[in-house]
């Protein structure tokens, strides 16, 4: 039922009218395209006719002066026709190539825009797609689809109309295998489009999955679950090879049953025109135009395949694009003037899923260069805070000001950059350590990151890389452990000057050494700065200006580390239940 779904839409013209809209730029290069295909349309039935022409006249006469003439004639024409075929395979392709690069930028800003819930529900592996193969596929719009398939068109009406002219009672001998190529044609259209409709859910598949467990490869080899998985990915494979197969087999037959019509067309021609004694002249310019006409019809069903399937990636490239689910920016929004770093959230509910809040009734205040610790069990919301203050989730209800303003007043790059946040799992990409610091930040010198690593201690350590600053930390930081991780992302959050500092579980998970050095970098952090910090060991939270104890979504307690020590309530427990553990371990 979706595959009959999707073919429906195949011929949307509102899908065409938004992808033209991103040729409108270079309306001058498209229209020079259709003029060529309408000059190209009449060059190609002239050749057979001047040969005609010739044969019938300057051959049987012998006029060699003529002879020569009209040769010289024909050899510039068909010059003068491959220069302009060359021209306008180039100029279709340039164009779609164009649009695509356009539509591609558009593409991955609109993904940078999207709301972080778009990210939870979406696989990588599917935007991937969207993004790359999917755009690729407009090109094909341009290149193979809709102005070829017009020149085809306008071709095969000119060999047609030369062909009537010449001789109607041959035109229609010759033409009478016609309605095969017409019913082999639509059924040869249908059954591959309906495989490259599967090729391209194959290809999706293959790519979520892949970019998945490549990116999770560490859990799938800890568990022994290669085979496993490998049986999968060989199942998805078998399902692409198979609709590719089926899209081939479709191919193997049309083709060959287009060569029978035209040898058949050919017969039919030279026993009739041998029969009613057509001249030599006439019967070699109708094996031209046929062979001329046939040419365009051999392709015509695969380009208005090309096109639709173009129409298809579209389509799923254009519902990316209109996803409302955005972070909207305030147009001209506050994005100048120091941030204090005054916090104060309101009677904040929130919900990743319509009504199942996560957070509820959530109201609490931090002054400028207060520490606020958040604890709780896993799940109790506290990461969720966080992720409310920068706005990588809009909010259900209540609100969050930051130095007396609403969140949503702020421009939001403004505010993000006066916002640093150091996580539990530390994202680095592949390049060298300056580079993921500073995030190719070109304002930022080398001399302020050494500087930057002196501050938080972490310049020593940095040394002892290969290449100190210039060290390739691969992918995800591979090559680093994850204590050196979380050290680099201080530094790169020390670069920003931020007016809130935000850590996230920051020394979880840290063996007592990195710990050190990680609760030295902090102390240099948070000096003078409003900070948020989600503790999972309390021993670290101890000297916090205000302690929060979050429960399933809700405030619990709130206090100092004495004050909620002497309540004996929850955190009493949190920090009795944690000491035992220690205890315990030594």
């Amino acid at each position: 039922m979706p595959e009959k779904k999707e073919r429906k839409k195949l011929l949307d013209l509102s899908i065409l009218r938004k992808v033209f809209a991103y040729a409108s730029p270079y309306k001058n290069e498209a229209i020079i395209s259709i003029i060529l295909s309408i000059i190209l349309a009449v060059l190609s039935p002239l050749r057979p006719y001047f040969i005609q022409y010739t044969v019938n006249h300057f051959i049987k006469d012998k006029d060699m002066h003529w002879l020569i003439l009209i040769t010289i004639i024909q050899i510039g024409m068909l010059l003068a026709e491959t220069g302009l075929r060359f021209y306008f395979g180039f100029l279709t392709s340039w164009l779609g190539q164009t649009v695509v690069k356009d539509l591609r930028v558009t593409v991955y800003k609109k993904v940078l825009s999207l709301n972080l819930s778009q990210f939870d529900k979406t696989p990588i592996g599917t935007l991937t797609t969207r993004t790359i193969n999917d755009i690729e596929s407009v090109n094909n719009i341009f290149s193979d689809g809709l102005i070829p398939i017009i020149a085809d068109l306008l071709s095969i009406i000119s060999i047609l109309l030369f062909m009537f002219f010449t001789d109607w009672k041959l035109s229609l001998i010759s033409l009478a295998p016609f309605p095969i190529i017409i019913i082999a044609t639509y059924f040869f259209k249908e059954s591959v489009n309906k495989s490259f409709i599967q090729v391209r859910n194959a290809v999706a598949a293959l790519n979520a999955f892949v970019q998945e467990h490549i990116t999770g490869m560490s859990v799938v080899q800890a568990f022994a679950a290669e085979e496993k998985e490998f049986k999968k990915f060989k199942e998805i494979n078998k399902q692409h090879r198979n609709a590719n197969i089926k899209a081939i087999f479709a191919y193997s037959v049309f083709f060959p049953i287009v060569e029978i019509v035209l040898a058949f067309s050919i017969g039919l021609l030279v026993w009739w025109g041998g029969d009613y004694g057509f001249n030599a002249g006439v019967i070699i310019s109708f094996i031209m135009y046929l062979n001329l006409l046939f040419r365009p019809l051999r392709v015509i069903a695969d380009k208005f395949n090309v096109l639709q399937m173009g129409i298809v990636a579209s389509e799923r490239v254009f519902k990316v694009l209109d996803n409302k689910d955005v972070t909207h920016n305030v147009h001209e929004g506050i994005q100048t003037g120091e941030v204090k770093g005054e916090v104060e959230f309101d009677k904040v509910w929130f919900a990743y899923n319509e009504e199942n809040y996560v957070l509820k009734d959530i109201s609490f205040k931090i002054l400028p260069g207060e520490t606020l610790a958040i604890v709780g069990y896993t799940g109790s919301g506290k990461t969720s805070i966080i992720s409310l203050l920068n706005r990588l989730y809009p909010i259900n209800k209540g609100s969050i000001k930051i130095d007396g303003h609403d969140i949503n007043e702020y421009d939001i790059d403004f505010l993000r950059s006066r916002i640093a946040v150091v996580l539990q799992d530390v994202f680095l990409f592949s390049g060298s350590v300056i580079d993921n610091v500073t995030l190719r930040n070109p304002s930022i010198k080398r001399d302020q990151v050494i500087e930057a690593a002196k501050i938080i201690g972490v310049h020593h350590f940095i040394m002892q890389l290969p290449g100190g600053y210039d060290y390739n930390v691969m992918e995800r930081g591979a090559t680093l452990s994850l204590g050196q991780r979380q050290l680099l992302s201080f530094i790169r959050a020390l670069l920003y000057n931020p007016s809130l500092l935000i850590l996230d579980e920051a020394t979880s998970s840290i063996d007592s050494e990195s710990e050190k050095l990680i609760q030295h970098a902090i102390n240099k952090l948070i000096k003078g700065r409003t900070s948020i910090v989600i503790a999972h060991r309390l021993s670290t939270i101890r000297k916090a200006s205000k302690i929060i104890v979050l429960d399933k979504g809700v405030i619990k307690e709130m206090g100092t580390h004495s004050q909620l020590m002497k309540q004996q309530g929850h955190y009493y427990n949190l920090h009795k239940m944690q000491f035992e553990i220690q205890e315990a371990e030594t």
